[in-house]
């Protein structure tokens, strides 16, 4: 089963077209809802389309707000307004992506994807 990723409204283009080159199915929010949706609106449709949430927005990295546990995945990408690393978080994302490319692997885990490392909440 190919990995399939909700992209929040603020996930560079950049990020998403690499993930679809790679043969990743990424639904964009966009196409399901308007972008200045609420948080829990944006996690429930990830949910509903069984997929793993793709976001900058850091709000989703708060275990309280969001406890992994609850979740199909959650991969929270941490820019810290350094749009430079983008090809950094790409290449470092791909590559656990490929050794990973089950679903039941990210469900009920927090991803905080930053340029040189991928740290794991559950």
């Amino acid at each position: 089963m190919n990995l399939r990723f909700f992209a929040d409204q603020c996930v560079p283009n950049s990020i998403i077209k690499a993930l679809i080159q790679e043969g990743y199915i990424v639904f964009k929010l966009r196409d399901y809802m308007p972008q200045d949706s609420e948080d829990f609106k944006v996690i429930s449709k990830a949910q509903e389309l069984d997929a793993i949430l793709l976001s900058l927005n850091g709000d989703f990295a708060d275990i309280i707000t969001y406890p992994p546990s609850r979740y199909k995945g959650i991969i929270a990408i941490q820019l810290r307004n350094h749009p430079e690393v983008i090809p950094l978080i790409i290449r470092h994302l791909n590559v656990y992506l490929s050794l990973y490319p089950n679903m039941d692997h990210y469900r009920g885990k927090l991803f905080l994807v930053e340029p040189h490392r991928i740290r794991i909440k559950k």
